[in-house]
């Protein structure tokens, strides 16, 4: 980290919003905002050429996006902290910036004292996220080891939500009746339900199953 100071940089492919942080960041006395780029390709030549201590870096972008660019500064650029700033808030996209590496994780709605205080913190190389981030993160963690569904279970799985019966669904997958309602015990453990139609809600919400 450097002794002045904190030098910056601000990558997103939206000019209009790419302009909004560097004005509310203006006022800051201890930010110093040293390049802008639209896309990731560009940010790594910044970060190559000026050795910023924090790159607030936006997800969606096009030739190299947020999560690609983290990855890249992280690996070739250990120095600079990778801030993510964007809209997106889903567990997906949150987890594959920290996967990458960034340090901290903010939404585009935080206010100019909450930017700051990030960037400051950040650098220092504290993690830093967004209230609703974070919740979202707790909530993840709290939520049961995910148990996946064999190949046939999701057969069975989507057999029933089509509205089949066991004897139905045998005669589908060219297997036993019997065989069906052992599969679907399996399944209500693995999902700790105990009806059919339960099964299938639990699954799709997990992410377990997928249907068209």
């Amino acid at each position: 980290m450097t002794d002045g100071p904190l030098r910056v940089i601000v990558v997103d492919d939206h000019t209009v919003m790419r302009a909004g942080v560097v004005a509310l960041l203006a006022s800051e006395s201890g930010i110093e905002i040293v390049g802008e780029a639209g896309d990731g390709r560009a940010a790594l030549a910044l970060v190559e050429r000026h050795a910023p201590d924090v790159a607030l870096v936006d997800l969606r972008m096009p030739v190299l996006d947020g999560v690609a660019t983290t990855a890249e500064i992280v690996t070739r650029f250990p120095r600079t902290r990778v801030l993510i700033l964007t809209t997106y808030d889903t567990d997906a996209e949150i987890e594959r910036a920290v996967e990458a590496g960034a340090i901290g994780y903010l939404l585009k709605d935080t206010t100019r004292e909450q930017l700051a205080d990030a960037i400051h913190a950040a650098a220092r190389g504290e993690t830093v996220l967004a209230p609703r981030v974070a919740e979202r993160l707790v909530a993840r963690m709290r939520q049961p080891a995910q148990i996946p569904l064999t190949a046939r279970e999701a057969d069975v799985l989507n057999a029933v939500a089509d509205g089949l019966t066991n004897a139905e669904i045998g005669r589908r997958l060219v297997i036993a009746e019997a065989t069906v309602k052992t599969h679907l015990l399996r399944l209500f453990a693995k999902l700790d339900v105990n009806d059919r139609t339960r099964a299938v809600v639990v699954a799709m919400e997990r992410g377990l199953l997928h249907r068209p």
